[in-house]
């Protein structure tokens, strides 16, 4: 009997993970995707746009034993992971007095673990063939007061990626980290908490499903990074070419923080 080809997205409730659900919905190589987020709701309507070809699981990526069950899951039916695109996460615009501790490591907890995790229950699925995608962030590039764990979460999940992308080679497994600048997506209604010093100004932002498109086909390709947009090809090269404490000195200029 031949297995089920999956793509499992996290995420995938909303925004961009939505986006790749519209994309994976349309290939014809993928039987069935497992669509992960927290709000029940939520999937319940993903499920009724998507209908058959979708299945849903309501799960907290930064509990482990959430995740744990999860993988049981998996164990239970014959499946080869075809895409595995890890898409949860979430920032916080302030200093960090404004979060409480709670909220600082369930960041880490949810960006950083569960995107590892999730690899690692994966990959024994995964066969030649088979691509992780892994988003991290423009924010990635350098370090960014006011936003500082999302954007070192971040520089993990694209360092991490990059690195995981060579050990897999030999399985025939891509992995690709996703690098997107500002999109319009409900990212803002979690990271805006009204703090006196925060993110205010979101230059060349884009829609989601340009950057998802663009990020499946550099999978594709066996890519292990994918930026969209000229703007942020651009912050890309200047980062590697100038010292940290000047980006970071740039980053404050451009928001108006001192």
């Amino acid at each position: 009997m031949r297995k089920k080809n999956i793509a499992i997205i996290t995420g995938a409730s909303s925004g961009f993970g939505k986006e790749f659900v519209r994309l994976l919905a349309k290939e014809r190589t993928i039987d069935e995707i497992w669509a992960v987020a927290r709000d029940e709701k939520k999937l319940q309507r993903l499920s009724a746009e998507f209908k058959k070809k979708l299945k849903t699981f309501s799960v907290d990526l930064s509990v482990k034993q959430e995740l744990e069950s999860f993988a049981e899951e998996i164990k239970k039916v014959s499946v080869t992971v075809r895409f595995l695109i890890n898409n949860a996460g979430y920032g916080k615009f302030g200093s960090y007095k404004n979060l409480t501790i709670h909220e600082s490591v369930n960041m880490i907890d949810l960006n950083v673990s569960a995107v590892v995790q999730m690899g690692l229950i994966c990959i024994p699925y995964m066969r030649k063939g088979s691509h992780i995608i892994n988003i991290a962030s423009q924010a990635s590039f350098q370090p960014l007061p006011y936003l500082n764990i999302y954007s070192a979460t971040k520089a993990f999940v694209r360092n991490y990626s990059r690195a995981l992308h060579v050990e897999l080679k030999e399985k025939g497994i891509s992995v690709t980290a996703v690098c997107p600048g500002w999109m319009r997506t409900a990212f803002f209604d979690r990271a805006e908490i009204g703090a006196a010093k925060s993110v205010k100004k979101f230059v060349c932002i884009t829609t989601p499903d340009r950057v998802a498109a663009k990020a499946l086909a550099d999978a594709k390709r066996g890519k292990d990074i994918s930026v969209y947009g000229f703007y942020v090809r651009c912050a890309h090269v200047v980062a590697k070419l100038l010292p940290q404490k000047v980006m970071m000195r740039l980053w404050l200029r451009q928001q108006s923080m001192k």
